[in-house]
């Protein structure tokens, strides 16, 4: 797949990206003095929501067209860039009539894979670049789904962004970070920019710094912050905005890695770690075969004598006492039970197999 890297996008050519602004342009002088305010950071790419898709009728769901207008007179002003959000090919018709620099598909939209084809179609022809939201659902096909379906209607300049993902389970999160799956994303397309918006993550502005500097140690190439003027008084996610000010002090306090290093010799100590890692994952493998071909003679055993593969009090001890274990080896209590679920649903499968006479697969 071609797609261009950030650098390539003209005058977004910074890393990381920077894009802050107010989750909804409220009024003109609302928009002109937070992206004034913005730009005095030395931020060039505003972001401003113009239609607002709303769980619930009757709340603000966006100015509409009049916005448009508004971002058309403050980049008369400023030298600014502005982004903003496409849920419909009629969306996109308006924003292309009035100049906007970046379109970003939202996570609702996203979802519905018949919505991203009808703006794939509008957008055809044309050279604006796209951000892509990941879906509401941690489903990774769906974002996949999205960018090959931009990209095959001619965009090369396209970006990803994580917002986070839905979830019932209770969490201090307004939408589940779920790293592993944008870290996913980037294995199977290596390419793609990825944008990090933290806002949406965290719900909440005093998490913001923290998620932003997670997202810059795993190599994102930016960031993308909800920013308002007056943030208390905002007309949508108040609680998540940031104000100019607590923009400045996450910037000044973030710390920007880099991916590679020169240096000869931690290169070489590098290579060193990576050989023993290598051994210690191929030490892992074979322990795990083995534990498998214990779980195949049990198998067996149970099938010889008419007895069910799962044993609940069995389950419940190694489930205990293998957190119990890690534990007292320093290991995260969490990731040994993720571990082991894991393995203990391979097993249930093999047994399964054995017991019913199928071609068992660790």
């Amino acid at each position: 797949m071609n797609i261009n890297p950030i650098q390539s996008w003209s005058k977004l050519s910074n890393k990381p990206l920077l894009i802050a602004g107010p989750c909804s342009a409220e009024t003109e002088e609302q928009l002109y003095e937070t992206t004034l305010a913005i730009f005095r950071q030395g931020i060039t790419v505003i972001r401003a929501g113009i239609w607002k898709p709303r769980t619930r009728p009757n709340n603000f769901e966006g100015i509409g067209v009049e916005g448009l207008k508004w971002i058309q007179n403050v980049k008369k002003l400023l030298p600014v860039s502005f982004a903003v959000e496409v849920a419909t090919p009629q969306h996109v018709e308006q924003a292309l009539l009035h100049d906007i620099d970046i379109l970003w598909i939202g996570a609702r939209s996203t979802v519905n894979p018949f919505t991203v084809q009808e703006i794939a179609d509008a957008l055809r022809g044309t050279d604006k670049p796209v951000l892509i939201k990941n879906p509401i659902n941690p489903e990774l096909d769906l974002w996949l789904g999205a960018i090959e379906r931009i990209h095959n209607a001619g965009i090369n300049n396209i970006g990803a962004i994580h917002r986070g993902f839905s979830s019932l389970q209770k969490s201090k999160y307004r939408n589940l970070p779920n790293w592993q799956i944008p870290i996913e994303l980037k294995r199977i397309m290596p390419e793609i920019p990825l944008i990090c918006d933290p806002s949406h993550i965290a719900g909440d502005r005093n998490m913001i710094f923290d998620l932003a500097q997670r997202a810059l140690d795993l190599n994102y190439d930016g960031l993308m912050i909800e920013t308002h003027r007056d943030p208390e008084n905002a007309w949508s996610d108040a609680k998540q905005q940031v104000s100019p000010d607590l923009l400045r002090d996450i910037l000044k306090n973030l710390q920007v890695r880099i991916s590679q290093v020169q240096d000869a010799e931690f290169n070489h100590q590098m290579d060193e770690f990576r050989d023993q890692i290598d051994q210690a994952d191929r030490d892992i493998i074979e322990a795990i075969a083995h534990r498998m071909s214990l779980v195949s003679k049990i198998g067996e055993h149970k099938k010889q004598n008419n007895v069910t593969v799962l044993q609940i009090d069995r389950w419940k001890e190694i489930f205990k006492t293998r957190k119990e274990w890690g534990q007292a080896m320093l290991l995260d209590q969490d990731f040994v039970a993720e571990l082991y679920k894991l393995i203990h649903a391979a097993s249930i499968k093999q047994q399964t197999a054995i017991l019913n006479d199928l071609k068992a697969k660790a």
